[in-house]
């Protein structure tokens, strides 16, 4: 039984011991452009990968740095690798949750966010969970928060294609530093 993990780009990787040489963010783009939010109980098909372009320009919005900015778009990015759980199972999953913080903590670093304040993590939360109340919304058909939306600029929700996401996911990164590999 393998013990390794094999990327779109043929790399493998081990989630449980996950080094640096083995994330790519071509993988990454791929991957998150293919998974949908909310696990597929969806309207239509969103993928975490679009999510995650919202909130970087959510960040871009609200004048955030080019770091928080990255950390946006990276904040989900262990997604590739490991599948996502719906919070109300991640939260009864400890070490599933420990997993997937080292592994994000690898991608970070590779990314050359690993000293990442616990501030600016708070940032890049409050951007996640945002755009999660119009994720509920709008894709979900749960109502609008009582307080309104929180979001400066409203995201793209619709449907989109996963090449174009991934290829927006790419370009965005390297924008903001990352060498595609």
């Amino acid at each position: 039984m393998a013990t390794y993990l094999k990327t779109y780009s043929g790399l493998k990787l081990d989630p449980v011991h996950p080094e640096e040489k083995d994330i790519c963010i071509r993988d990454i783009a791929h991957a998150l452009s293919l998974v949908c939010r909310g696990n597929g109980q969806t309207t239509h098909f969103y993928s975490v990968g679009q999510h995650c372009l919202n909130c970087e320009r959510e960040a871009f919005t609200r004048g955030y740095d080019k770091r928080i900015r990255l950390a946006c778009l990276l904040h989900d990015a262990a997604e590739a690798y490991m599948s996502d759980l719906i919070r109300p199972i991640k939260v009864m999953m400890p070490e599933y949750s420990v997993m997937e913080s080292r592994l994000l903590n690898v991608i970070f670093n590779k990314y050359g966010l690993s000293d990442l304040s616990e501030e600016e993590w708070k940032l890049v939360k409050e951007i996640d969970d945002v755009l999660l109340e119009v994720d509920l919304a709008e894709l979900l058909k749960e109502p609008a928060p009582e307080h309104g939306y929180r979001c400066l600029k409203w995201p793209d929700i619709s449907f989109r294609p996963f090449t174009e996401v991934e290829e927006a996911y790419i370009k965005k990164a390297e924008e903001l530093g990352v060498l595609a590999e």
